[in-house]
């Protein structure tokens, strides 16, 4: 008996998520909804597809994460020539798009904040399932000086760097590399202002653009000479001056003023390194849960780190807040059992444990001020989360969101992180504007989004590096309690400094 020859049948596949028809019905809904074609990506990496899209005039950004330092997140995101970029000096607001120029005077019940929400709240997205947590809206950095829009704090510090209090880029095309299915995502909001046709093809345009661009070889890095010797990282003060401002915080803290005080001092040196360089460099020596790299051209600023810490994040879809605070730190160690060791120290120091408290109590106090009353828990409390190079004490702290509020007045309940302060944290703030005498700029900040499905989330602004030109400022600190060592607390700063740079 013979066999037949079967004729198998694929359906064919479509080149876009949504067809016009659909998008067309979609905005029955909404006047915002997203697309994408999906493309190969099993010889990609996101390294290599930020490397073809980026260009030096314009702003970009890359957003990583490798979850507890070891595993690979599912998403990283890509975002280059944004429809328009925000910056915020004090109370003067600029909003460059590719057109104009536009700069406003915010009132006094006014902060940059309200600017943000405006631009990325004033659209009704479509909400479609099982697409990436982000797929538009609104990236980049708040700095810790922000805070003082939000509360009434002392201006005493000298602001040296100039940097922008928020910089943010609207992001409506962005490319999303998925790591399960090994492929690039490229994604297009389509705007309907009243023809849905030309908002679908104008989205379908910005689309095709991008995968011109994906097409393209790799482009190579310049590589620099090396340098015959490293410059030296130079401190804002020497041992003896920062020592001098542990034993003031310890002298505030004996008087009754705070429990904890986390003073900083800022590095820096200058660099012939490529910025993404050192974005790479980073990302292998120290993987962790938020990595970054931000391009901001009209400020001449990079923006380049690998936080440990989320600040707060917020899940619009079930309305659910959290903060995971981390304090206490232990080293890693190639033998299991030496590691396990580590692990368990760490967990039964008293001191460790005391202070971590005290932020898990913060935490709660801040979802407090803005979530449902008796919906604060605290789901997991003092666990080991294992990085790299270190493991933390790390607790999971969340509440639902209440139906009055919004991402916007959620971050502001939350920053800064009290991990960056000391508690009670305005108190703090007070001191530390006294004892640093200087802007902290982007340290101690947040790097993040706002989503245009009212999602948020942040990280806390350390182990970063701030590149302008040739030179790269950092800054690093840490908690001073009532029997901190001046000496030790010095090293602190020195080893988490050397860490990054």
């Amino acid at each position: 008996m013979t066999a037949s020859p079967i004729a198998f049948r694929t359906a064919p596949q479509r080149l876009y998520s949504l067809t016009f028809e659909e998008v067309r019905d979609l905005f029955g809904q909404g006047d915002l909804v997203p697309i994408y074609r999906a493309l190969p990506a099993d010889l990609e990496t996101p390294v290599s597809v930020y490397l073809k899209l980026a260009q030096p005039d314009e702003p970009s950004f890359l957003l990583e994460s490798v979850e507890g330092g070891e595993q690979v997140a599912r998403y990283s995101f890509l975002g280059v020539n944004p429809s328009a970029v925000i910056t915020a000096h004090g109370r003067e607001l600029i909003e460059r798009r590719a057109q104009r120029t536009m700069r406003r005077t915010l009132s006094a019940d006014q902060d940059p904040l309200d600017a943000i929400k405006a631009a990325v709240g004033s659209a009704k997205p479509v909400i479609l399932p099982s697409l990436p947590r982000f797929v538009g809206g609104a990236v980049g950095f708040l700095s810790y000086d922000i805070v003082r829009h939000f509360e009434r704090l002392p201006a005493t510090a000298i602001d040296e760097l100039k940097l922008p209090d928020l910089g943010m880029m609207l992001v409506d095309t962005l490319v999303i590399f998925d790591h399960v299915k090994h492929q690039v995502l490229v994604f297009a909001n389509a705007h309907n202002s009243g023809d849905p046709r030309a908002a679908y093809d104008e989205a379908i345009s910005r689309i095709e653009a991008i995968v011109a661009r994906l097409r393209q070889p790799l482009p190579t890095l310049p590589t620099p000479t090396p340098p015959a010797e490293i410059p030296p990282l130079m401190a804002n003060f020497t041992q003896a001056e920062y020592e001098e401002r542990v034993l003031r915080a310890k002298e505030y803290i004996a008087a009754g003023d705070a429990f904890q005080i986390v003073p900083s001092q800022r590095f820096t040196r200058e660099t012939d390194a490529h910025p993404f360089s050192i974005y790479r460099a980073l990302r292998m020596l120290n993987p962790s849960p938020y990595m970054f790299f931000l391009r901001f051209p009209s400020e001449d600023l990079h923006v380049i780190g690998a936080s440990p810490e989320m600040l707060v994040r917020f899940d619009a879809p079930t309305r659910t807040a959290t903060i995971r605070p981390i304090a206490g730190t232990a080293p890693r160690d190639l033998d299991h059992a030496v590691d396990q060791a580590n692990a368990e120290r760490l967990l039964n120091d008293p001191k460790e444990r005391a202070e971590h408290v005290m932020l898990v109590d913060l935490a709660r106090n801040d979802l407090g001020r803005v979530c449902d009353y008796g919906t604060v828990r605290v789901p997991q409390m003092m666990f080991i989360e294992r990085f790299s190079h270190v493991m933390h004490i790390t607790s999971h702290v969340e509440g639902r969101l209440r139906a009055d509020l919004d991402a916007y007045a959620l971050f502001r309940a939350a920053f800064p992180a009290g991990t960056l302060t000391g508690a009670p944290k305005i108190r703090a703030m007070e001191i530390i504007e006294e004892l640093e005498g200087t802007r902290r700029g982007i340290y101690g900040g947040a790097i993040g989004y706002f989503s245009y499905d009212g999602s948020m989330d942040a990280c806390i602004a350390i182990r970063t590096l701030v590149m302008r030109g040739k030179r790269v400022y950092l800054q690093a600190g840490g908690g001073v309690v009532a029997d901190s060592e001046p000496a030790k607390e010095y090293q602190e700063t020195i080893n988490k400094a050397r860490a990054v740079a």
